[in-house]
């Protein structure tokens, strides 16, 4: 866990808008870019509403600042990841009776 100094609010905007451009190169249809998109929005005008460390911790409700700043670093990662697997294609093969079936 990182320690931040008072900018920690823009290490947060700075990483918010590269998972919003980056979702930008997967297709808008894709429902892992229509869903992560909002949530990343709404987190991003959060967060460039107030500068205020404590106050965008309480808006978004999922942690400290450090911990906020993990979250959005491991989903650029994923949004990466996800332009590599490209999971919105068709399966290169059928898949297996059942496959998708739950109890």
């Amino acid at each position: 866990m990182r320690t931040l100094n008072g900018a920690g609010w823009q290490v947060l905007c700075a990483l918010y808008s590269k998972t919003l451009a980056a979702l930008e190169k997967l297709p808008r249809d894709a429902l892992y870019r229509k869903h992560t998109e909002q949530i990343v929005q709404q987190k991003l005008q959060t967060t460039q509403a107030d500068t205020d460390v404590s106050v965008i911790e309480k808006k978004i409700g999922c942690g400290q600042a450090e911990e906020l700043i993990d979250q959005a670093e491991r989903e650029l990662a994923l949004v990466h990841k996800m332009e590599e697997w490209r999971p919105w294609e068709q399966l290169v093969a059928p898949p297996p009776p059942n496959q998708w079936k739950w109890p």
